[in-house]
């Protein structure tokens, strides 16, 4: 079963607010940006930014991942590796909140989010 409407609104409202004071400066913004999406059960924040080798041209990479687990009512945290799949970001798998999954990502013990 998705998340609910309510649940997503309130969702996007946590994470939009996270993503804002994470953004960098509006002069460059046009260069590298930070978003987020719901899909699913998923929570994604990705940054975007120009292709090197081709100016104008935005390509999205994946940050973290949150997946709402309904019958454990848990937050499974991923990272996405080199090899391009996610991954369980082992120093704190799972949390019980949107907020928790958050300070984990901000705090990103294992430099796996922000590098």
């Amino acid at each position: 079963m998705a998340i609910s409407e309510f649940e997503i609104k309130r969702y996007e409202k946590i994470v939009g607010q996270y993503i804002e004071k994470r953004r960098p400066a509006p002069h460059v913004r046009n260069q590298v940006d930070l978003a987020f999406r719901i899909e699913g059960q998923s929570v994604i924040i990705y940054e975007i930014r120009e292709l090197w080798n081709q100016p104008g041209e935005k390509i999205e990479s994946p940050i973290s991942k949150a997946t709402y687990v309904k019958n454990t009512k848990t937050w499974k945290i991923y990272w996405q590796r080199a090899d391009l799949k996610w991954h369980k970001y082992e120093p704190t798998p799972e949390v019980k909140t949107i907020e928790e999954f958050l300070a984990v990502v901000e705090e990103d013990e294992y430099a796996c989010f922000w590098g």
